[in-house]
């Protein structure tokens, strides 16, 4: 008992040393409780991706081939420690042939598509700048219609990660978020996303799943990390320094577009068997006596574009893809021409929202749905363009939707989110 007395009156005579001890065994203890925890869920999802490995393969099937771009800069150079801890020991044990890519410069993937030979899944690891490189990479190919229909997934290892959002359940846990992400490519369920063509006038097309913006908004968001010592008042600091420069900032261009398309039906999966000999010689002689008329050319339908003159403190044109709808019947992006009558005060506080949802198109907004759009900048416009997070210089360009162009593996779970959605 007097030595727990006296153990008690040193504590109490050296409370300071005390405390500072409490601390760091409270945060130790705290730290090593949270890698206890990934290290039972990196466990779990690799006793599950082992289900997918044991399962037997016909004779007549080959091993699915998966080529993996990893982007080792993303998220400020921890992707890869991130994808080797999280992601590979999952896709190594699915049973899968894992080819890796680690990219080393900017753009460096999108020439690496240009060579890539067949495959049978395409996955990205990386952030959004790595996904708008592997997709414009994949789209710019001479045999695109054919890889284009490839299933590509997704593991979000960047800063920004926007189509996480749309792909898998929300997660505080990194560790979860990822090997959901990875067990999700396994599970092999897949949704269609549009996909937006962006093209200069000399310049080959860039390809986005997001969207473009182009404004005051984005180019303070883009120096929000410059004022990282100011900690939780960074973003505010960002907007408010934008406003010490000419004010109100005005950005215009003419603005033509045409509205939406309709969906056409679903393609079949599964192309007919082809005829017996017999049917097909018989639509043979039938065409030959009698040949079908060759029908009279008619007319051009004009197309109905539209023109708007705008002043705008920023425009974003942006893909539907946040919010799926797998049952739409019409095919559009999101044009959204915001008021350059802001306040400053209005602008710093919005600025916040804006860093949380780029997407997010406030009241008095002008909303215009569209399925091509051509942008004529202002002689004289200086600038850049933000095409899913990745800078391009601002100049006229040719915005077309591609819908429905890409297919993307998905969480079971937020795919059936979005069916009990849509039936609400």
């Amino acid at each position: 008992m007097a030595r727990v007395v006296r153990t008690l009156k040193t504590l109490r005579n050296h409370w300071k040393k005390t405390t500072a001890g409490v601390c760091f065994l409270t945060w130790g203890g705290n730290l090593l409780y949270g890698k206890h925890c990934d290290n039972l869920l990196r466990r779990a999802a690799c006793q599950e991706a082992q289900v997918f490995g044991n399962q037997l393969i016909p004779s007549n099937v080959q091993v699915k081939k998966a080529t993996v771009f990893l982007n080792p800069a993303a998220c400020k150079g921890k992707a890869r420690n991130l994808f080797e801890k999280n992601a590979a020991p999952i896709l190594h044990l699915s049973g899968m042939d894992i080819t890796v890519v680690k990219t080393d410069y900017e753009g460096q993937a999108k020439k690496l598509l240009e060579l890539m030979e067949n495959t049978d899944l395409i996955i990205i690891a990386g952030g959004d700048g790595t996904v708008q490189e592997v997709i414009t990479g994949l789209l710019r190919r001479a045999d695109e219609a054919t890889f284009s229909k490839i299933p590509i997934g997704f593991i979000p290892l960047g800063k920004t990660s926007t189509l996480s959002q749309t792909l898998y359940p929300e997660s505080l846990n990194q560790v979860q978020h990822i090997t959901d992400a990875t067990l999700a490519i396994l599970k092999g369920e897949t949704v269609p996303l549009d996909v937006l063509q962006i093209k200069g006038e000399k310049e080959q097309p860039v390809f986005a799943v997001t969207g473009l913006r182009w404004g005051s908004y984005r180019d303070a968001g883009v120096k929000v990390s410059k004022y990282w010592y100011l900690g939780p008042l960074k973003t505010k600091a960002a907007h408010f320094f934008n406003t010490l420069k000419e004010w109100p900032q005005k950005h215009q261009a003419s603005l033509t577009y045409w509205g939406p398309t309709k969906r056409p039906p679903e393609e079949p999966e599964e192309k007919p068997s082809r005829p017996p000999l017999y049917v097909r010689i018989y639509r043979r002689l039938s065409l030959y006596w009698a040949p079908p008329q060759k029908e009279v050319p008619q007319e051009a339908i004009q197309e109905a574009w539209e023109e708007i003159q705008l002043s705008t403190i920023e425009l974003s044109i942006m893909t539907q893809n946040k919010q799926l709808d797998l049952t739409r019947t019409e095919d559009f992006m999101n044009i959204c021409i915001e008021s350059d009558t802001v306040g400053k005060g209005d602008f710093i506080n919005r600025g916040s929202q804006k860093i949380r949802d780029p997407q997010l198109c406030p009241e008095g907004s002008q909303c215009v749905q569209a399925s091509r759009c051509i942008l004529q900048l202002s002689e004289g416009t200086q600038g850049f363009f933000g095409i899913d997070s990745e800078e391009y210089e601002a100049m006229p360009v040719e915005v077309k939707l591609l819908p429905r162009k890409l297919q993307f593996f998905c969480d079971p779970r937020r795919r059936e989110q979005m069916l009990q959605a849509e039936m609400q």
